[in-house]
């Protein structure tokens, strides 16, 4: 899947009956313009708009997030947090997986190209068309697991990694 510009974009969507607005516009530059590594929910993705004053609804962002999560334009994540992130979605060879920590919310980006490969396989064998290919592997990350996870740890500890990463403690 190549990545999308606004043009591209805009005739998708006109090939689906649906139009190119400004708030999907600057919805798709925020995503192109993410870090490498970071995922936004829709909520995060508000904030960081009305940051800039730019007004967008929240219900405008939840739909043009679910729309072009089924476009293929970007991933729908579920991560360990309980709701859904979002990131753009890269075609090979920048496609990657997640490595989620349940406890801390920590989560590692990691490549792996046979999973990619078997999909890719596995598609063309039924005569699909390939949108998206994640794993996400949820674990246990070895800081909780030497604290003494499960038992041994209170309910809102996060690991010093995650700290360190801007996650923060999960909430009681």
């Amino acid at each position: 899947m190549p990545p999308y510009t606004a043009s591209s974009l805009k005739a998708e969507l006109n090939s689906r009956g649906w139009r190119l607005t400004p708030q999907r516009e600057t919805i798709l530059h925020v995503f192109q313009n993410l870090p490498r590594g970071n995922h936004l929910s829709a909520e995060e993705l508000h904030d960081l708009l009305e940051q800039r004053r730019e007004a967008i609804s929240l219900s405008t962002i939840y739909r043009s997030v679910k729309l072009m999560a089924r476009m293929g334009i970007l991933r729908e994540l579920e991560l360990a947090e309980g709701h859904k992130h979002y990131e753009l979605n890269q075609p090979f060879p920048n496609h990657h997986h997640h490595l989620v920590c349940i406890q801390c919310n920590q989560t590692l980006e990691f490549k792996n190209d046979s999973i990619l490969k078997q999909a890719m396989k596995q598609v063309e064998k039924e005569g699909f068309q390939l949108i998206d290919c994640q794993l996400t592997i949820h674990s246990i990350c070895p800081e909780a697991v030497r604290m003494g996870w499960p038992s041994a740890l209170p309910s809102n500890w996060c690991c010093t990694r995650a700290i360190a990463h801007g996650h923060s403690p999960i909430e009681d």
